[in-house]
């Protein structure tokens, strides 16, 4: 069932998106919740210029995440934690941790969601983290160096 959204609905969409949903979905949580309206003919006229607008700053959206992809490509953040005599750290790095220094080494804003690592790193050394946004798929190099 196609429905336009009338409040942002994390996970779904945004205010003023024109989207596709199950049945019973909208049937049974959307429109009881008045967050959503069937997009009919008439509804559909009546709200053309916000859904043209809503359209609009979709696609630079699109275009900025995969910016920020291209960005990424081929770059390396650096940690320095502290570390056992063996090489094993004291703390895990996490995706948040990683977007966290991305933004604050880079000024690259991606979102930890769209980060994924094997598992946590927990080891000194190098490291590779994937970055997904947008359909595009690029590596970043992680490297740990012991605390001194």
């Amino acid at each position: 069932m196609e429905v336009l959204l009338l409040e942002d609905i994390p996970g779904i969409g945004k205010k003023n998106d024109l989207l596709l949903v199950g049945d019973g979905y909208a049937l049974n949580c959307l429109l009881p919740r008045r967050q959503a309206l069937i997009a009919t003919p008439t509804v559909r006229k009546r709200y053309a210029e916000i859904i043209k607008k809503r359209a609009i700053e979709r696609q630079s959206e699109i275009e900025n995440k995969q910016s920020a992809a291209a960005a990424v490509a081929g770059k390396k953040i650096s940690f320095t934690r502290k570390a056992t005599k063996t090489g094993k750290l004291y703390g895990a790095i996490t995706e948040k941790i990683i977007a966290d220094a991305l933004m604050e080494q880079h000024k690259i804003e991606i979102e930890e969601s769209a980060i994924s690592l094997g598992e946590q790193i927990k080891a000194l050394g190098e490291h590779t983290a994937s970055v997904e946004v947008a359909g595009r798929k690029e590596d970043l190099t992680v490297v740990i160096d012991q605390e001194a």
